[in-house]
């Protein structure tokens, strides 16, 4: 699948305890370094913030490919009223006249498909949502949630990096020709430190996170969307893009043998009702 967003990057803006203002600006400046592909959710607190980029950007902010993830922790339920409830919020807090992408954010606390994806059905039916996601998905629970989704499945964001590959994810999303979204494509650092990352990275005069952010932007439908608010690293991110792997490259890349995750679900708020 070809995103519906050109460059094929996204900004990612799960900015822990970053002041408004700055997510603000980092936003705008992502957007006028080029970006096109916005990615929040309820949880990050940043929706508010990026739709006020989003008007204060010089960009058409229907140009702009917005995302956002909600979280089904809620009790009593969530019910499919009130996840309804929830996405109408957040469209407000976005300022947009349609949200381009809504993702389930994990299958944990009170999730159950047999009420969100009706939910985002109808989400979808009434504009509210144009494209249906999940995120943090096991192959069988996207199977699972498709059972009871009548729109078309357009993406799976689960983290994704050279230290965390993800081979299944990303081929089951190539079968079904759904968009997988690499989140923490970087590993919140690591990727600098890793040998062959370096390797392949003096070989092009660059720096192993553009070459992390490469390699990831040239497998078959994936997209990355790392996070900055530093304008400097996110021009670096964007630049990445045009980093030529060769065959070889890509191999080394593939080689490295570690299943190193960033983000423990274990270690989410939301994991137990």
């Amino acid at each position: 699948m070809d995103p519906p967003f050109d460059p094929p990057i996204g900004l990612g803006t799960a900015f822990d305890d970053a002041a408004e203002s700055t997510v603000v600006d980092a936003v705008v400046a992502a957007l006028e370094a080029g970006y096109r592909h916005v990615d929040t959710a309820q949880v990050y607190g940043t929706e508010a913030a990026v739709g006020e980029a989003l008007s204060r950007a010089d960009v058409d902010p229907s140009e702009v490919f917005v995302a956002t993830k909600t979280l089904h922790q809620d009790q009593p339920g969530p019910d499919r009223e009130s996840i309804v409830e929830s996405v109408h919020e957040s469209r407000e807090r976005l300022g947009v006249d349609a949200i381009d992408l809504l993702y389930v954010h994990w299958p944990m606390g009170y999730y159950d498909p047999a009420v969100a994806m009706p939910a985002f059905d109808a989400l979808r039916e009434e504009g509210v949502v144009r494209h249906v996601g999940l995120s943090n998905f096991s192959v069988e629970l996207l199977a699972e949630a498709r059972d009871y989704l009548d729109a078309p499945l357009f993406a799976h964001q689960v983290e994704t990096h050279p230290l965390l590959q993800q081979d299944e994810l990303v081929e089951w999303a190539r079968a079904n020709d759904v968009l997988h979204v690499a989140y923490s494509p970087l590993a919140t650092g690591r990727v600098g430190d890793v040998p062959e990352l370096q390797a392949v990275a003096e070989r092009h005069d660059a720096t192993p996170e553009q070459v992390a952010i490469a390699w990831l932007a040239g497998r078959e439908n994936v997209v990355p969307i790392p996070k900055s608010t530093d304008p400097g690293h996110q021009r670096a991110n964007l630049a990445a893009l045009d980093l030529e792997l060769t065959d070889a490259d890509r191999a080394e890349i593939a080689g490295i043998d570690r299943e190193e995750r960033v983000i423990d679900p274990a270690d989410a708020p939301w994991n137990e009702p």
